[in-house]
């Protein structure tokens, strides 16, 4: 008996249709204003929220490739929406690409869904710029010469290298290719970023050393013994000392590279500080004629000079490569711009930004990524800034709730903002002002960072002011 062969039904799937488009990317919307203070979902992490890969959602946001139902009602149920009929449509592999066609040559509001769709894609083509710039990233800008300069550096025995600026200025992303250099190079990498360190070990110099030792250690993937290698009766600092040098470098054949963020924490523990820097002035000195200690390569990363009284002949703040990360220069905002695939006329666009925020890194990566969302006119942006904060807002609001860590600072900024020709203050205030990333200098008198800034806080801190009268 012969078997009669049925042909395989192609495979099909379903993909969505404008009005469905609609309803996802308003629920998504929603959801992000309601969940993630109205920062938008990377790819990824939509992904994660909904449970399915990013192959998949790239499939669905296409709308010509076709995904299966439970997919579509998997996104759907991720934010509390029910799927219905009229949201979907049923695909073959054949019938990819015509739907699409068809719902082009449709009506304009249907065109308005599709445009709402590219434009979440681009959206999430690129992170929301919130941290530092990933090493893959297109969007790392070059600052010529300081990447070269580090890299050769580093490879030097011993060396010590200082990098300072105020926060969001890139100290992070450059810390991130030097030690990929590093890797690449046979290194070992240690990073420590000193907010980490509870605030007790900050009001004791031997809690403080240990815990030093230990995630040195641990990120070596030495096992500490510390208990067995710590003898305090030479001292904290000398046995701090002689656990790197006996037990932890000499474990190691290759140069360890050890980075020290957000050293400025120490500035608010003054005896602490002054131990804690001399220790590792020891250790750079030390490294010139110890050949154990010169495998140490030292990366210190702060975001203002001390403003704390330290012995000259003791700090680490007078040695070493100084590296002092500056603002973009237009050419590099061009160059940016460029990468995030506008199209902008040479010295126009570039200049109008820089006029709101100057050359400064993080808010040009945040003026850019909603520029090349689609969403908003680099009018309007500017226009939105100088009226409430616009797309700033939430980085206005992160300084101004710094800012009330120090009352007294309120009043000096509130005067700052008021005159044309600057103001001289306090050292100590000036670089917690510039710490804070809230000024600029101009010989020795302090102007306010950028017209933003001017322009947001002029409106915010004489109603303040006379609140606290």
């Amino acid at each position: 008996m012969q078997v009669k062969q049925t042909k395989s039904k192609r495979k099909r799937g379903v993909v969505l249709t404008p009005s469905g488009l609609q309803r996802l990317h308003e629920a998504i919307l929603s959801w992000e204003i309601a969940r993630n203070k109205g920062d938008r979902l990377t790819l990824q992490e939509l992904s994660t929220q909904i449970s399915i890969s990013t192959k998949t959602l790239s499939r669905l946001w296409s709308l010509s490739k076709g995904v299966d139902q439970k997919t579509l009602k998997l996104c759907f149920s991720a934010f509390n929406l029910k799927l219905y009929e009229e949201d979907y449509a049923v695909s073959s592999d054949e019938d990819e690409g015509k739907t699409i066609e068809f719902w082009l040559r449709s009506s304009d509001k249907q065109e308005d869904h599709l445009t709402r769709l590219s434009n979440y894609e681009i959206e999430h083509r690129w992170p929301y710029p919130d941290g530092p710039v990933v090493l893959d990233s297109p969007l790392y800008i070059d600052r010529p010469p300081i990447e070269e300069i580090v890299y050769r550096e580093i490879t030097r025995p011993g060396c010590v290298i200082r990098i300072r600026s105020p926060r969001q200025m890139g100290k992070t992303s450059l810390v991130l290719r030097i030690l990929a250099f590093a890797h690449q190079q046979g290194y070992r990498a240690v990073n420590v970023n000193c907010y980490q360190i509870d605030d007790t070990c900050l009001t004791d110099l031997n809690k403080l050393l240990r815990c030093l030792c230990w995630q040195i250690a641990q990120q070596l993937e030495i096992e500490p013994n510390l208990d067995d290698m710590w003898d305090e009766e030479v001292g904290y600092k000398l046995a701090c000392s002689f656990y790197l040098q006996k037990y932890i470098l000499k474990q190691s054949n290759s140069p360890i590279v050890m980075v020290l963020s957000d050293v400025d924490r120490f500035f608010e523990y003054p005896h602490i500080a002054q131990k804690f820097f001399a220790l590792l002035r020891s250790w750079c000195e030390e490294a010139r004629q110890n050949y154990s200690w010169q495998k140490l390569r030292l990366i210190v990363v702060y975001s203002t000079e001390q403003y704390i009284s330290l012995d000259i002949n003791r700090s680490p703040f007078n040695i070493g490569l100084p590296i002092n990360l500056t603002e973009f220069t237009q050419s590099q905002v061009e160059d940016l711009a460029r990468r995030y695939e506008l199209n902008w006329s040479s010295g126009q666009e570039s200049a109008q930004i820089m006029s709101l925020v100057g050359g400064h890194p993080a808010l040009i990566q945040l003026t850019l990524f909603h520029l090349v969302s689609r969403k908003i006119t680099l009018r309007d942006l500017i226009e939105e800034a100088i009226a409430n904060g616009g797309i700033y807002r939430h980085h206005l609001w992160r300084h101004w709730l710094k800012l009330q860590s120090y009352p007294h600072l309120i009043d000096i900024y509130a005067e700052l903002i008021k005159t044309k020709q600057g103001l001289v203050i306090d050292p100590v205030d000036a670089y917690k002002l510039e710490s804070l990333g809230l000024i600029c200098f101009n010989g020795d008198r302090i102007f306010p960072r950028c017209k933003l800034y001017q322009a947001y806080f002029k409106k915010l801190l004489p109603t303040i002011c006379l609140q606290s009268v």
